[in-house]
């Protein structure tokens, strides 16, 4: 189940990815290449961690710095994604903007 929803994942950041325009704040398609594989490595780390929920947490990429929304249940999770994403390779400065949310 764990290696489905990482695939899932890595599919549709992927698709996200494919497009060819440069978006605001990029310089080049190479570096909006990388700001997207960024992502997605965050992405897929998240999926693999059971203290993170990747489908709760959006992750963002701009010239390597890295953008997290959404909501955590707890503060242990939001801390947790942000050390994820600073241990990410290529990622130079982490925004953690993740809204801790306890469950009902």
């Amino acid at each position: 189940m764990k290696k489905i929803l990482i695939a899932s994942v890595v599919a549709v950041a992927g698709l996200a990815a494919t497009g060819c325009a440069v978006t605001s704040g990029q310089s080049t398609v190479g570096q909006y290449v990388d700001d997207a594989t960024i992502a997605t490595r965050v992405k897929a780390r998240f999926a693999e961690d059971s203290q993170v929920s990747a489908m709760r947490i959006q992750v963002e990429a701009l010239k390597g710095t890295v953008q997290l929304a959404g909501f955590a249940v707890s503060q242990a999770e939001k801390d947790r994604a942000g050390q994820i994403a600073r241990a990410t390779p290529d990622v130079k400065d982490v925004r953690n903007n993740i809204i801790v949310k306890p469950a009902n």
